[in-house]
């Protein structure tokens, strides 16, 4: 096995940690370690972004609900409209992107470029929210949940959107939304957001199920170093505090962001 290879399935280990400490951020590492560790086609490499992170957040989410963890109503609010939209836009919007965008000068724009510059741009607006955000109900395990339903739904349609595009789980935007309007406490708004993640990234793949061949064999492989991680990570989650992990990997996401763009651009 090549070294790319080992790092490769390291990576998926480290994918899983991260989504079972923090609820979200893991799935935006799983794109750039298929495409440039694997060299795995980077619209595949959404697809299969969708299955690992749906597998490994289902499992997290599983062990959060025997902790009583998790918020159903706000799962469902925010989960119905997010599915919707990642099954539309892997379904219909993805295959009817061209192969050729745009050319600027002699530098021509390819799908698979477009979609790896829109995962790093997301990747920063995720890092800056990582590393800035600041919430007053975090370390408030009894604070009273509220609801702004128009805003979650909302919420969940954009989200469900992005999702589609990078094939990220949306976490890094799904924890804000659960913690600003549905007023849940960190450990609930992480555990909550697994289901979330687990519930759309999984009917975002039935869309590309119909639509490519899938590499059974590797994906089944892959997923079960990040199932490994995400046991790992929910049960460190106990020991971590929250808030300086996260603004950690706020910065090592930064950093992964601006490289995918130099790469994609200058390189």
């Amino acid at each position: 096995m090549e070294i790319t290879q080992i790092l490769g399935y390291l990576g998926a280990l480290i994918i899983g940690i991260v989504l079972g400490l923090i609820g979200g951020g893991g799935s935006i590492l799983t794109v750039p370690i298929l495409v440039y560790l694997l060299s795995i086609n980077p619209v595949v490499a959404t697809a299969y972004s969708l299955f690992v992170v749906g597998v490994s957040s289902l499992l997290g989410a599983l062990q959060n609900i025997r902790k009583g963890l998790v918020d159903f109503k706000t799962a469902i609010v925010f989960a119905i409209p997010a599915f919707i939209a990642v099954y539309l836009t892997r379904r219909f919007l993805v295959p009817a992107i061209p192969d050729y965008l745009f050319q600027v000068g002699t530098f021509t724009v390819t799908r698979d470029i477009g979609i790896m510059v829109f995962f790093a741009i997301m990747m920063l607006l995720a890092s800056y929210s990582m590393i800035r955000g600041k919430c007053k109900n975090c370390d408030q395990e009894n604070a009273e949940i509220k609801y702004n339903y128009p805003m979650i739904i909302l919420e969940g349609i954009v989200v469900g959107g992005i999702t589609g595009i990078i094939g990220a789980g949306g976490g890094f935007l799904i924890i804000p939304a659960l913690v600003i309007l549905a007023k849940l406490p960190m450990k609930k708004a992480v555990a909550t957001s697994l289901l979330i993640i687990a519930i759309k990234s999984l009917i975002g793949f039935i869309g590309d199920v119909e639509m490519m061949e899938i590499d059974w064999v590797f994906l089944l492989s892959f997923t079960a170093f990040s199932l490994l991680g995400i046991l790992f990570g929910v049960w460190l989650n106990k020991f971590i505090e929250g808030r300086k992990l996260k603004t950690s990997f706020g910065w090592f996401v930064l950093i992964m962001g601006i490289y995918i763009l130099i790469e994609e651009i200058f390189l």
